[in-house]
C-alpha cells in the first residue's frame, strides 16, 4: 500500500495506531476465525493482536503448527509464534510482553484461542502418526504442552484429509483418525480436570462426499466439541469448467453435490451428525481461473490468474478483490446465491463471497440450527482504513454477525 508520500508518514502512523478499534457486539452464534501466522507480516502488520476486532468472533484458531513423524508438534514460524502467542518481544530483554499477545487480548474480550495443527501443506505426517499408538500418545502429550505453554483453550486438528492418497492416506486412516482424536480427548479431559477447566477439541473436516466417507462420524461427533466443515474450495483452478468456490446451493444444471446445502444435508441426514455440532465454512477469499470462454461453466486452462492476483498467487483475499473490482464485470448467481466476476477481457473467472452472499449463508446457518461458522481466514476481510478514520472496515464479518443476530 503506497497511499502516502514520505512527508505524510508521521501523520499516517498517528491514524494507523488509532485504527481498528474493537467493536462491542458479541456473536449471536459461534464464529470461529482462522488467523494464519504468516499474515502477521502482511501490509506492515496491519492485522495484528492489537487491531483484531475480537468481539466479532467467539474463537480464534491460530494456524498452523506442524505434526512431526515422532508425534511431537512444532511451530512453523518461531518468530511469529513468540510475538503473537506470547507477546511482542522486547529487543533489549528478548522477553515477551504477555499483555500484548493474541491470547491475552482475546481472553480480555471473552474470546477463546486454539492452536490449529496441520493444514493443507502439513497433513502428510498424519497417516503414519495416527497408525501408531506410541506416536498418538506422544502427539496428545504435545497438545497438552501447547495448551500449558500458551494458556490456550483447546486444539483444532486440520488433517486434510483422512484417506487422501496424495497425502499418503490409506483406508486405515478412517479408524486411525478416530483413535487419534480419542487419545487427544482423553488427554485434554485429564488436563482439564486437574486445572478445573474445559478444553475444547475441534477438527476441520472435508465437505466432499469422498472425504466424508473416510470419517467415522458417530464416534467422531462425540469426541469433538465443534466440527468445522470446510464448505469452500468446491471449485477452483483445478476444475475443468469455471465454477463457484463456496456456493450455498447448486447452480442450475451444475453439480448438485458440491455446495453448502448438499454438504449439510448429507451430514445431518445420512451420517446423523447433530446440527448443533456443525460450523459451516465461510470464505473470505476467492478462486480465480483462466478460461477459454466467458463466464460460468466456461472451459478452463486449469491455471489461476497469477497476473491480476499476483499478491495471493491467484486465490485473492477479499481486500485484494475489492482493489481489483473495477477490472471485472460483476454477476450474481441467483441459484447458487453467490457472486462471481469475469474480467473485462473475458479470460479470467473469479468466484468469491460478498456481503450479500455472506448474509444468505448466515440466514441458512441460523435456520438449519447449526452451531455457527468458521472463517478462512479473518485477515482477508480487514480493509485498509481511510485516511483520518478511526474505524478499520470489516464488511464481511460485520454482516455475518448481523445475519446471525437477525435470523437467530
Amino acid at each position: 500500500m503506497n497511499l502516502f508520500n514520505k512527508s505524510n508518514i508521521p501523520l499516517f502512523f498517528m491514524f494507523f495506531l488509532a485504527a481498528c478499534k474493537p467493536a462491542r457486539a458479541q456473536p449471536c452464534r459461534e464464529i470461529i476465525g482462522y488467523y494464519p501466522s504468516w499474515q502477521w507480516y502482511d501490509r506492515e502488520k496491519m492485522v495484528r493482536p492489537a487491531t483484531i476486532k475480537y468481539k466479532k468472533y467467539s474463537i480464534i484458531n491460530y494456524a498452523f503448527f506442524a505434526p512431526q513423524p515422532d508425534g511431537s508438534i512444532k511451530g512453523t514460524d518461531e518468530w511469529a509464534d513468540q510475538n503473537l502467542l506470547e507477546g511482542e518481544v522486547d529487543w533489549q530483554t528478548k522477553k515477551s510482553n504477555r499483555n500484548t499477545s493474541l491470547v491475552h487480548l482475546a481472553h480480555q474480550n471473552q474470546v477463546k484461542v486454539m492452536i490449529s495443527i496441520g493444514g493443507w501443506t502439513l497433513s502428510e505426517v498424519f497417516p503414519k502418526l495416527s497408525a501408531n499408538p506410541v506416536t498418538r500418545a506422544t502427539f496428545a502429550h504435545h497438545c497438552r504442552r501447547l495448551i500449558e505453554k500458551y494458556n490456550i483453550d483447546g486444539i483444532d486438528i486440520d488433517w486434510e484429509y483422512p484417506g487422501y492418497i496424495e497425502h499418503g492416506g490409506t483406508t486405515k486412516d478412517k479408524k486411525n483418525f478416530t483413535l487419534l482424536l480419542k487419545q487427544i480427548r482423553d488427554t485434554l479431559n485429564v488436563c482439564g480436570a486437574q486445572k478445573k477447566r474445559k478444553y475444547l477439541l475441534t477438527a476441520a473436516l472435508g465437505a466432499s462426499p469422498q472425504n466424508m466417507a473416510n470419517v467415522e462420524w458417530k464416534p467422531v461427533s462425540k469426541l469433538l466439541d465443534i466440527m468445522n466443515i470446510m464448505s469452500y474450495d468446491y471449485n477452483g483452478s483445478w476444475s475443468a469448467s469455471a465454477g463457484h468456490n463456496s456456493p450455498l446451493f447448486p447452480t442450475h444444471a451444475a453439480d448438485t453435490v458440491m455446495n453448502l446445502d448438499a454438504t449439510i444435508t448429507r451430514l445431518t441426514k445420512k451420517y446423523k451428525v447433530p446440527p448443533q455440532k456443525l460450523a459451516a465454512g465461510v470464505a473470505f477469499y476467492g478462486r480465480s481461473v483462466k478460461t477459454d470462454g466467458t463466464g460460468l461453466f466456461a472451459p478452463t486452462t486449469k491455471m489461476p490468474d497469477k497476473n491480476i492476483f499476483a499478491e495471493d498467487e491467484g486465490s485473492p483475499l477479499f481486500y485484494n478483490i475489492v482493489k481489483k473490482h473495477k477490472q471485472f464485470k460483476n454477476y450474481w448467481d441467483a441459484d447458487a446465491n453467490v457472486p462471481f466476476m469475469v474480467d473485462i477481457g473475458g479470460g479470467t473467472f473469479l468466484s468469491y463471497d460478498n456481503k450479500k452472499s455472506i448474509l444468505r449463508k448466515a440466514e441458512y446457518i441460523a435456520k438449519k440450527g447449526l452451531r455457527g461458522a468458521i472463517i478462512w481466514e479473518i485477515t482477508g476481510d480487514y480493509l485498509e482504513p481511510p485516511l483520518g478514520s478511526s474505524v478499520c472496515p470489516t464488511p464481511l464479518i460485520d454482516v455475518l454477525n448481523e445475519g446471525f443476530c437477525k435470523y437467530d
